[in-house]
């Protein structure tokens, strides 16, 4: 596994609190033949309890070998990217996945679904396994990562601890499934839905995440601000845009353990 430690020490935002010091590295993890999984980890903290694998939206392509770090991590990409130093803790480290080394331009649902995306993903788990003994592991998907997220975590089962799934992609659009095929009721894995109820992309309906909730635990998220994006878009109700910081932080409770909220208003 090749790394590349950037230390980080962020300074809080209000007086006399204490720094944050995280660690950023980049990773590049074998997994399949002649295949390299890029991956950022983020540690604010040596023995995490768990570790949340994010899983981005859209094709899912970062280029984290090729854009500086602070760049991906800005504050107009994708939910999950752009929050997960929010979502960071340190009891809780985070890893945002790259494509692979073999689908750098992007990834189509027919790949998120597919034996090689579960073959990375495991050697993923496998490296974190061992660097984080006895830490639970998580697969967090936002939009067309939940295909990610729910494909691999029933294709993986026990070794998977846990599965969270926001502004799920429902329906099937083009080429693209969506989780329209997806057997919920197989899924033996830990399950949390996170969506907006004024989610205006066609595709990721709330009604079907409400349908869901009397099997699994669903956190409602209402409210809107002027969005910055199409309704489809990291910049709307679709990307909690103007409330990642609540919304992370009930998905990190939901991972801890602890207590968290149901309603976000």
């Amino acid at each position: 596994m090749h790394r590349l430690l950037l230390p980080l020490i962020l300074l809080a935002a209000s007086l006399g609190a204490a720094p944050r010091e995280i660690q950023r590295e980049l990773l590049k993890i074998p997994t399949r033949p002649g295949v390299l999984q890029p991956a950022l980890l983020l540690t604010e903290g040596t023995t995490p309890k768990a570790v949340a694998l994010l899983f981005p939206g859209g094709s899912g392509k970062q280029s984290l070998l090729r854009r500086p770090i602070e760049v991906v991590l800005g504050p107009r990409g994708n939910f999950l990217v752009r929050s997960a130093e929010q979502l960071l803790a340190p009891e809780l480290a985070v890893l945002i996945l790259d494509c692979p080394s073999d689908n750098a331009e992007g990834m189509n649902d027919a790949f998120r679904i597919s034996d090689e995306h579960a073959a990375d993903v495991r050697a993923v788990l496998a490296a974190l396994r061992t660097r984080f003994q006895g830490a639970k592991l998580h697969l967090v998907g936002t939009s067309r990562g939940t295909v990610s997220a729910a494909y691999v975590a029933q294709e993986l089962g026990p070794a998977v601890d846990g599965v969270v799934l926001s502004s799920s992609v429902f329906r099937a659009s083009g080429n693209n499934l969506g989780l329209s095929l997806f057997k919920f009721e197989r899924l033996k894995t830990p399950l949390l839905l996170v969506h907006h109820a004024e989610d205006g992309c066609p595709v990721c309906p709330y009604g079907q995440a409400l349908k869901l909730a009397d099997k699994v635990p669903l956190i409602t998220v209402r409210g809107s601000i002027e969005p910055e994006s199409g309704p489809c878009d990291p910049l709307a109700n679709h990307g909690y845009f103007g409330r990642e910081a609540t919304v992370v932080q009930a998905i990190r409770n939901w991972i801890l353990g602890l207590p968290y909220e149901r309603e976000i208003p």
